[in-house]
């Protein structure tokens, strides 16, 4: 019987540091392969030197597509390709963004799962949203494990508390005792392989770049009338997918909340461009009502410094709605 020897970890704002602690306390004879996807800028440099430094005894090597899984190296995610387990090797995939991002920590996760089941585990760190807690949640339902680095400690904790709001996860711990746990935990013996989720599949594919449209998306989603932050298209929400997601047509796919992120710039957005409308209008007619009273028509005038009183009322009610808004969050992807 095979041990658990596939190791994915996921993480964005504030996942290095942990990173780090947990790469140091692995041992030189570390059984597992590990693959990383941090949530980081299409050019950002430097992520693969920082953490080879810190996996020391470990080799480190970048993603690239048909590598064969080698025990005891690290992987890591590249820039603008989800990263994608199958049975033979690895694969880059140019499928279309998750949660904003390319890599996703999701498509690895479910690839993962697809591919060896029971044999995985997953780690989440540190991150903004919920990234990462549906495809640990697809770990779990194919016989994997799932570890979450305690929200306590984590520099942003929402995708920590967001996988333990979404499943019940198999380990809480500090960054400093992840790397002891998974050195033992990956020389136990894996479960027996469970039925892999059509729909998962499904996914994985996407992720990788496989066609999508209506007749596809129709075979595990329902439209619903919400628009897609990236592409303007028609989302459609996953069947009982745990947290809440959507795809839309052209496969970006959002989590609920990252779907309310967008949404919220785009509503400040709106507000101010409604603002600035209405206050131009407000001036033109009140230049209009100065213009008519110029000209000996009072009755004319009256009107328009009626409409610019009515229209400086909806402007500084707009005005307060948009001072009271929460200033929009930072993206949650932090550079190398």
């Amino acid at each position: 019987m095979d041990n658990r020897d596939i190791v994915v970890i996921g993480g964005s704002s504030g996942a290095t540091a942990p990173l780090k602690t947990i790469l140091g306390a692995l041992p030189a004879d570390f059984p597992a392969s590990l693959f990383i996807v941090l949530h980081v800028p299409a050019r950002s440099l430097g992520l693969l030197a920082t953490v080879t430094a810190a996996a020391g005894r470990l080799p480190v090597r970048a993603a690239a597509d048909g590598m064969a899984i080698r025990p005891g190296t690290v992987t890591l995610g590249v820039p603008d390709h989800h990263l994608i387990l199958t049975e033979t090797g690895i694969r880059l995939g140019r499928g279309p963004r998750e949660n904003m991002a390319r890599p996703s920590i999701d498509p690895l996760f479910r690839s993962a799962a697809a591919a060896y089941g029971p044999r995985v585990i997953g780690i989440l760190l540190s991150g903004l949203l919920n990234d990462g807690a549906s495809g640990l949640e697809a770990i779990k339902r194919c016989g994997g494990l799932a570890l979450v680095q305690d929200p306590a400690e984590a520099l942003a904790d929402e995708m920590p508390r967001s996988a333990l709001e979404a499943l019940e996860v198999d380990f809480t711990l500090p960054a400093a005792r992840i790397g002891d746990v998974l050195s033992e935990l990956v020389r136990d013996p894996a479960g027996p392989r469970l039925p892999i989720p059509p729909e998962l599949r499904l996914e994985v594919d996407i992720a990788a770049g496989e066609r999508i449209d209506s007749d596809v998306l129709r075979r595990l989603a329902d439209p619903a009338p919400i628009t897609c932050p990236q592409c303007g298209g028609v989302l459609s929400q996953m069947r009982g997918a745990k947290p809440l997601r959507f795809h839309c047509q052209v496969g970006h796919a959002f989590s609920a909340e990252a779907v309310a992120k967008e949404q919220e710039t785009a509503v400040d957005e709106a507000m101010r461009v409604a603002l600035r409308i209405i206050e131009e209008r407000a001036e033109l007619v009140r230049r209009m009502g100065r213009d008519a009273r110029e000209a000996g028509r009072p009755a004319v005038a009256a009107m328009y410094e009626e409409r610019a009183v009515e229209y400086r009322r909806y402007a500084e009610t707009i005005r307060k709605a948009v001072l009271k808004r929460p200033a929009p969050e930072p993206s949650g992807d932090e550079d190398a």
